[in-house]
């Protein structure tokens, strides 16, 4: 089971379409008579919100030229939990015909995926309470309480999955870092948990365009012979595994001793020691 590499790269996509939802939120200051005065995008980061926290302590006043900037949003990930209520059916199968001419005759094969849950935490880091509100109030309405994301899940097979991001807590924090003087920090957790599926490998195999079955009335002497040949291929023989064909069935009739012989394609003599 274990030792063969695969890596599809499923939990990255689903983490990186997490972040798109959240990476073109806008900002806008108005000054006392309503006039806007400044709009600007919100940055966003994969990391924890420890490392905002201390890059403020280390500079609360800001006065490096490299300070982290306010408000920002952060994300990252706090579990990874199977999920046994979408569990499906483990011995079916997906099925894609290679495309490439090379490998015509190749069948790729993968077994159903498992479920699991994506626990993931966003972070909204604001200097004041109107900037937190606005960023807050642009992600909220989407969520009544999930928002759904179509993924491709696996592209070599071609299956894509809706996948659901569901919104299941919000907590605000209001952050006085220092003295009474030093820099304020407003902080709303939203936690997220993502239904997604974990793919196994892919397994490819030759298509079989011919099947070939010998009957023997009685096996239990010692040079038994043949009855009945029963041979199957499909219609047209060049067709694919994915396309739409029916099937040629042919009987024939023997009262030798030969067997078939997979190596060599051919019948022979059967022999006894």
């Amino acid at each position: 089971m274990l030792g063969q590499q695969f890596y599809h790269e499923t939990m990255r996509n689903v983490i990186v379409a997490f972040g798109t939802l959240f990476n073109n939120i806008h900002l806008v200051r108005k000054n006392n008579s309503g006039t806007v005065i400044q709009t600007m995008k919100v940055p966003l980061a994969y990391g924890p919100k420890q490392k905002w926290l201390t890059r403020l302590d280390a500079d609360a006043n800001l006065d490096s030229k490299v300070a982290i900037t306010l408000p920002r949003l952060g994300f990252e990930i706090q579990n990874l939990t199977y999920d046994p209520a979408r569990k499906l059916n483990r011995v079916q199968r997906f099925k894609k015909v290679k495309s490439a001419s090379s490998a015509a005759n190749k069948l790729d094969t993968q077994y159903m995926p498992v479920p699991y849950n994506l626990d993931v935490e966003l972070y909204a880091m604001a200097k004041n309470s109107d900037d937190a509100l606005q960023i807050v109030e642009q992600i909220l309405p989407y969520f009544q309480p999930d928002y759904t994301l179509t993924i491709k899940d696996m592209t070599d097979m071609g299956i894509k999955r809706d996948v659901p991001i569901i919104l299941s807590s919000v907590n605000y924090e209001d952050d006085y870092r220092g003295d009474y003087g030093d820099r304020r920090a407003i902080i709303y957790t939203l936690g997220f948990t993502t239904k997604f599926y974990l793919y196994g490998p892919v397994t490819s195999s030759k298509v079989i365009k011919t099947v070939q079955v010998d009957q023997y009335a009685n096996v239990q002497t010692e040079a038994p012979k043949r009855e009945q040949r029963y041979t199957v291929t499909p219609n047209p023989t060049t067709a694919d595994a994915d396309d739409d064909f029916g099937f040629n069935e042919t009987v024939s009739f023997f009262q030798d001793a030969k067997e078939f012989d997979p190596s060599t394609g051919t019948d022979k003599t059967t022999t006894n020691d």
